[in-house]
Order: C-alpha cells, then sequence, then structure tokens
C-alpha cells in the first residue's frame, strides 16, 4: 500500500487511536502517543504539515515491530 502524501503528524495521532495510542503529552512540535497494547509501547510523532515520508515511514515501521504485524497491515487498519 502506497503511503500517503499530504498527512500531517496531528491527522496521523488521530488515526492512531485505532491501534490504541493516546496522547500522553506535547512538547513543542512533537506529540507523545504511547499504548498499553501488547505492552506498553512509546512514540513521537513531529506536529509538522505534511509528515515527510521518511519519517512517516519510520513511525509505521516501528508500531508494526511492536505489534510484530506488516507495515502494510498497519496502514489497512489506520486508513
Amino acid at each position: 500500500m502506497k503511503l500517503p502524501r499530504d498527512l500531517s503528524g496531528k491527522d496521523l495521532a488521530k488515526k492512531l487511536k485505532v491501534l490504541g495510542y493516546e496522547i500522553s503529552h506535547q512538547s513543542g512540535s512533537h506529540i507523545r502517543l504511547t499504548t498499553q497494547s501488547s505492552g506498553e509501547h512509546h512514540i513521537t510523532v513531529p506536529a509538522h504539515n505534511p509528515l515527510k515520508i521518511g519519517t512517516l515511514n519510520n513511525i509505521l515501521r516501528n508500531i508494526s515491530e511492536h505489534f510484530g504485524i506488516s507495515r502494510n497491515e498497519v496502514l489497512k487498519r489506520i486508513f
């Protein structure tokens, strides 16, 4: 599945609620998300508009490694 090119950090944070991520805090232009699903996991999402493709890819890869699913499966669940 192709990565979206016009996704902002705030939009990504909202979409990740499907996977159990909640905003724990924000410091400047970075949003810290935490989930308790499959063990505690934290990720930091820059609140940029739009997110760079490499940054988005790294965030999705990190999430897929935590849940033990493919990056494409993560994309299917949140979009």
